[in-house]
């Protein structure tokens, strides 16, 4: 079974590249510039921090019955009919 499934796995990791489209956006100068390269480090830790931090957060405090004592309302769906 594990055999199989290494199998499969490297197949499909073949083949994801045909599959994937090339990237469009060819290299200028721009992406060279000092701060877009610190954007390149920082950005993978912004994430991790909102992973790790702001959404358990926002998790507990959007709790039916912890949403009184923190303050917070629900967030309305953009996708609703009656939205607008």
């Amino acid at each position: 079974m594990k055999r199989l499934l290494a199998v499969l796995l490297v197949v499909v990791a073949l083949a994801a590249p045909g599959i994937a489209p090339a990237a469009t956006c060819e290299y200028d100068d721009s992406q060279s510039h000092p701060l877009r390269i610190a954007a390149y480090l920082v950005y993978p830790v912004g994430l991790l921090v909102q992973s790790l931090v702001a959404w358990p957060i926002h998790y507990v405090v959007s709790q039916p019955t912890l949403e009184p004592v923190f303050g917070h309302r629900p967030h309305h769906d953009a996708f609703e009919e009656d939205y607008f």
